[in-house]
This record gives C-alpha cells, sequence and structure tokens, in this order.
C-alpha cells in the first residue's frame, strides 16, 4: 500500500513540476516577428543561369514563371523604369536588369502586390518577387 502512495505522490510531482516548466516557458505579453527576406541577384541566378530578372525596391523580381503567366493582370501607375543593365555580374541595384533594355517601364498590378509588370516594346511581361520566407 506504501508503494501506491509514494507512485501517487511522484506522478503529482511530475505533474506540477511540468506545469510550472510550461507557465515558465510563456511568453505573455511578448511578440514574435516573422520577417520575409527578400534574396539577392546571386542567390537566384546561382539557381538558374538564364532567369530573366531585375530589382526594384531592394527585392529581385523574375519573370517567365508559369503559374504567374496565366494569370489576367491590369497595370496600375508606372512606378519606374530600367535604368542600368548588367549581364556581366551579381551586384545589382535598384532598377536594375540583367536582360530588360534601359528605358523599359515598369508599372505596379492592380490584382497583387508581389507581381510587377514591364512594359517592353508594347509587350507586357509579369515578373514575381523572388523572397525567401
Amino acid at each position: 500500500m506504501g508503494d501506491i502512495t509514494l507512485t501517487k505522490k511522484l506522478f503529482y510531482v511530475l505533474i506540477a513540476s511540468a506545469l510550472l516548466m510550461i507557465s515558465g516557458c510563456s511568453n505573455e505579453g511578448e511578440t514574435t516577428t516573422v520577417t520575409i527576406d527578400s534574396i539577392d541577384a546571386e542567390e537566384v541566378l546561382k539557381l538558374n543561369p538564364d532567369a530573366d530578372i531585375f530589382q526594384y525596391d531592394g527585392v529581385i523580381y523574375k519573370t517567365n514563371i508559369d503559374w504567374v503567366e496565366e494569370l489576367s493582370l491590369t497595370k496600375d501607375v508606372q512606378i519606374g523604369d530600367i535604368v542600368t543593365r548588367n549581364d556581366a555580374n551579381t551586384d545589382f541595384n535598384d532598377e536594375m536588369s540583367n536582360k530588360l533594355p534601359v528605358g523599359a517601364k515598369i508599372f505596379s498590378a492592380k490584382e497583387r502586390e508581389d507581381i510587377l509588370l514591364v512594359e517592353v516594346n508594347e509587350e507586357t511581361l509579369k515578373y514575381l518577387a523572388i523572397v525567401e520566407g
């Protein structure tokens, strides 16, 4: 009979310890922030050396993504132009492209914030923001 009482006490001590550990690890009042980091041109081109990319506002945008090509998108406002072309290395700055010509116009899309539209030779190309997260 003494063994059962000792086992019950041990059980209750273990439960109490577990509860204290759980409540001690609680993050009440604290918030956790999740950030989505953009990847750079070097990382994108390492995965696909033939990728057609440009950088805008610190983010790399890439075209020829099947599911993006299927979307029906509407040009909104012009937000920039391609000002530099860099097909020699992976050191990119904003409004720099590896394939688009200088002067190509960059537009926002009405339907999506993660896709930009670029007008080149009367053709509109869809570019998706490439982020990791």
